[in-house]
């Protein structure tokens, strides 16, 4: 009984001093790993990059007070008949310190589809300033993609939220 009772007591404590790491955003890296794709053998495609401005953060009412944000930064696809592809997501702070890479391999994504990359509102890295920059691709007669972030922060009966788009390097 003494064993049991000794075996009990070391497993609860190893369960309370597990700590869950929490997440930084609500896509892990292996749903990047669905959209992977390679690109085409005769390389033919127009290659650029686009910058993104993300606010996680803006001053409320005073310099030394901050409001923080969930931001959408959301990556579509304006072809209706054919896919392109995004080769890197790089998020950056005020400061323009890489935060982190949230994909380095090219991905598609189908005519007309979006898909997001969520900056949570307890995620504070990027501050005040924060961006990211895009690298893309697509074949020679198809639009570039478009970039666009929606901020929005709600508390009580107050809400906040705005737009950015992002804009061609």
């Amino acid at each position: 009984m003494g064993r049991r009772l000794c075996l009990l007591l070391i497993s609860l404590i190893f369960c309370l001093g597990c700590n869950d790491e929490q997440k930084i955003s609500h896509l892990d890296p292996i749903n990047w790993n669905k959209r992977y794709t390679v690109l085409p053998k005769n390389d033919t495609l127009i290659k650029g990059s686009s910058y993104l401005s993300i606010y996680s953060s803006i001053y409320d009412g005073t310099e030394k007070a901050l409001h923080h944000l969930t931001a959408t930064a959301s990556m579509r696809n304006v072809s209706i008949s054919d896919s392109i592809y995004i080769m890197k997501a790089s998020y950056y702070d005020t400061e323009g310190n890489l935060i982190r890479t949230y994909f380095d391999k090219p991905i598609f994504l189908k005519p007309l589809e979006t898909i997001e990359i969520v900056i949570d509102q307890d995620d504070k890295f990027g501050g005040t300033g924060a961006n990211f920059i895009f690298e893309w691709a697509v074949k020679s007669d198809l639009h570039e993609p478009i970039f666009e972030a929606v901020m929005i922060s709600t508390t009580g009966q107050q809400g906040i939220s705005f737009t950015t788009r992002g804009v061609k390097l």
